[in-house]
């Protein structure tokens, strides 16, 4: 990540140029904890950086001010708590190109080309689905080799080796794949026949109906994917890894890159 953020006041005797140095480090530090969790409170990033809550805010401030984070009001779900909820602080546009996104122009250019020459809007649905396709292939594996319980975790962690900063956690009658960041998420905006494919690919990975609940191309804060439990869906066999899908797949894989109504 390129360093964020300018020289604070030093404290007497130290040299300005390390402390210069160790104020964007931990700066640094914000904005990647920020990355690979999702939209975080100062709470939860003291927690997890082991800092005061003031050196969080302080670093936050400069964050805001140099636009590579915003805040926002937090998420609640079930009941609400008296007061209001602590703000949230996600990446922005800035933020997210300061780590490793590249060739955004070179694709978006390519794709635009495909879709003018080969076809329109389904021949970039085919070559998504080809690119994820091979792409999966590194994943099956670890996917396969985990247990049924484990499988979700298998693949945020085959994710998270390339750039996807993923996680699998619990949630009601099922379980949520969460990317924290998406390399790709600039061709994504104009084209989102990419997480459209995406989403099949997961879905036959996992061999389970998935849903796609919120992607960042769309401007939300994580790349949401709903996994249901077994016993709350009638899934068939996980079919073999190809680009040919099942119509079930493909039904669940039109809502990708948009919330649900």
């Amino acid at each position: 990540m390129k360093n964020v953020g300018e020289d604070r006041e030093a404290p007497m005797g130290a040299p300005q140029e390390d402390v210069a140095t160790g104020e964007r480090s931990t700066r640094n530090r914000v904005a990647r904890s920020i990355l690979d969790h999702g939209p975080s409170t100062v709470a939860e990033l003291a927690g997890r950086l082991g800092l005061t809550h003031a050196a969080v805010r302080r670093h936050l401030d400069a964050l805001v001010a140099d636009d590579v984070v915003q805040p926002r009001e937090q998420r609640v779900y079930g009941a609400r708590t008296r007061g209001r909820p602590a703000k949230a602080f996600a990446l922005t546009d800035c933020g997210r190109d300061a780590f490793d996104q590249s060739y955004d122009k070179l694709a978006m250019d390519a794709l635009s080309w495909i879709a003018a020459r080969e076809g329109g809007d389904e021949a970039v649905l085919a070559f998504a689905r080809a690119r994820f396709a091979e792409q999966a292939a590194n994943y099956r594996e670890a996917v396969e080799a985990a247990g049924p319980e484990k499988r979700a975790e298998a693949l945020a962690k085959a994710l998270s080796a390339d750039g996807y900063a993923a996680t699998a956690r619990s949630a009601p009658v099922g379980e949520q794949l969460c990317q924290h960041h998406c390399p790709v998420v600039h061709v994504a905006e104009k084209f989102p026949q990419l997480c459209e494919a995406e989403t099949e690919i997961f879905s036959q990975l996992l061999g389970s109906h998935v849903q796609r609940l919120a992607t960042i191309a769309h401007g939300d804060g994580v790349c949401t994917t709903f996994i249901p439990k077994a016993s709350h869906v009638s899934a068939p066999p996980a079919p073999q890894l190809s680009t040919t899908l099942s119509t079930a797949h493909k039904a669940s894989a039109r809502t990708a890159g948009r919330n649900p109504a």
